[in-house]
């Protein structure tokens, strides 16, 4: 066994560390405690993927040398170990461009408390890409669900406590939900690894043994992780959730909290239910409805509103849309799409709030359009930045939201039956609509206004900011223009998923 074979582990056992370590620390000390955690899982991570793509197959590490059905397990191929990777990317970057503003947005005495919080989401991303076990999961999405609500709320104004209540009051919905489904698959399967349960699972369907109590178990499972990933009409907090947490509390949660409830259901799609079985049960073709919707009401809901964080967290709703789209498509080819949006949803919606706020910075800290005009000439990085991420999700080549949008429209070509037409007709409506209010934003941040009351209001150099900013950049450009290989990992590990 390759020491490799520990990095998963190790990294959420360090992360857990770490969270309690801060919690005795000062808000310096845990900063830099949590700058090297990230660092330490980012390499770890991305040592485990070089591994398992020279070996060809996923690796299954028993906890302890336990076996089932006493012991836990993580399985880890080139999907888990990239998600991980990109993930840990995005951690740090989010986390480096809104540190300037957490001395506003947060109390000093809270600060160690914040870290706390990012140490302890961060374990929990790592355990649902990795587990093997549904239960532990479970245990994990609850962690994830404390950790984001604390961050929403901490910031302490009126607006993020009533968020922080109504994300609460929706994720134990979903919790509760996906709980009630674990149940009914452990007491029909006797099992709580994914791969013993898809074993199960398989010889019920073919005995005809229980078939409704597995399609209300999947059902359940389904539906309380839609509404934990805030898909349409689920999407109610997501708006000041979002909006009125801190700039880094808004790009980690828009980009990453709610892709690892999605990739937790397509882990369960292929390892515990398997493929075909779901594509056979109608549940997909809701997911399909509801990302379809999705993609168009959070695009009009984005249009209607004067707050640009609003607006980007709306379009939040329209992305994850997208997502359930291709899961719904029951394709490979969908999934494959969806995946990769997951990635150009995360690297380009934290670049858009963390640019956003230097455009607010120097229009008064005001967040409405109106008062946003000429801001990218105040601001040169944050307008450059946010031009590019707008770019990225209207689908323009170069960026990595053309290659999603040309992905989706390759697989809706390659389906037969009655999907093909709604997601050619629905995708070429929703590019119409992202281009209306993100490049009426880009207009407004560079039409000149020499009457403006903030025209006189210079942008502080931040250079930490402004690096952050490029390094965000480079990352949507490299999902733009080298596609070709990033797709190719995908392929290689829904082989290995299954």
């Amino acid at each position: 066994m390759s020491i490799v074979w520990n990095f998963p582990a190790i990294s959420i056992l360090l992360c857990l560390f770490a969270g309690i370590v801060s919690s005795g620390l000062s808000g310096k000390s845990a900063r830099r405690l949590n700058t090297v955690l990230m660092i330490t899982v980012l390499v770890l991570s991305a040592a485990t993927l070089k591994y398992v793509s020279s070996l060809g197959e996923s690796v299954v590490y028993v906890m302890g040398r336990f076996p089932a059905p006493w012991g836990n397990e993580l399985r880890f191929g080139v999907l888990e170990a990239g998600m991980a990777t990109f993930f840990a990317v995005i951690m740090i970057l989010s986390m480096l461009g809104g540190h300037h503003k957490l001395s506003e947005e947060v109390e000093s005495r809270q600060h160690n408390l914040y870290y706390v919080l990012v140490d302890l989401l961060l374990s929990s991303l790592l355990a649902l890409i990795y587990t093997n076990d549904i239960f532990t999961a479970y245990v994990f999405v609850e962690i994830n669900t404390i950790a984001a609500c604390g961050l929403i709320m901490i910031r302490g104004i009126g607006r993020t406590i009533e968020a922080a209540v109504r994300y609460m009051i929706m994720s134990l919905i979903g919790s509760g939900m996906l709980l009630m489904g674990i149940c009914i698959l452990y007491d029909i399967t006797g099992h709580l690894l994914m791969s013993n349960m898809k074993t199960a699972i398989a010889g019920l369907v073919i005995d005809g043994t229980y078939p409704v109590a597995l399609l209300v178990s999947i059902t359940l499972i389904c539906v309380g992780l839609a509404i934990k990933s805030a898909l349409f009409p689920f999407h109610a907090w997501l708006p000041d959730a979002y909006g009125y947490s801190t700039v880094s509390s808004a790009a980690i949660l828009s980009s990453l909290v709610s892709k690892g409830y999605i990739f937790l259901l397509i882990k369960i799609i292929y390892r515990v239910v398997g493929f075909n079985i779901f594509n056979n049960s109608d549940i997909i073709d809701i997911l399909f409805v509801f990302g379809l919707a999705g993609m168009i009401f959070g695009s009009v809901n984005a249009i209607r509103e004067n707050d640009v964080r609003r607006m980007i967290a709306y379009s939040s709703v329209a992305q994850i849309g997208y997502i359930y789209m291709g899961i719904g498509m029951g394709t490979q080819f969908g999934m494959i799409a969806a995946i990769f949006h997951i990635l150009c949803h995360a690297a380009t919606k934290s670049l858009l709030f963390v640019s956003a706020i230097g455009l607010t910075d120097v229009s008064g800290c005001n967040r409405q359009f109106i008062y946003m005009t000429g801001s990218g000439y105040r601001h040169k990085f944050a307008g450059v930045a946010f031009t590019v991420g707008s770019l990225s999700m209207v689908g323009v080549p170069l960026f990595a939201g053309f290659i999603s949008k040309l992905l989706f429209a390759e697989s809706a070509v390659s389906l037969s039956g009655s999907k093909m037409l709604p997601v050619l007709i629905v995708l070429g409506i929703s590019t119409i609509l992202n281009a209306i209010y993100f490049m009426k934003t880009v207009i407004r941040i560079y039409t000149p206004a020499p009457d403006s009351p903030y025209q006189a209001i210079k942008a502080r150099t931040i250079w930490p900011y402004c690096v952050v900013l490029v390094f965000f950049i480079a990352v949507n450009l490299v999902l733009g223009c080298m596609s070709d290989g990033i797709v190719e990992l995908i392929k290689q590990g829904l082989i290995m998923f299954g």
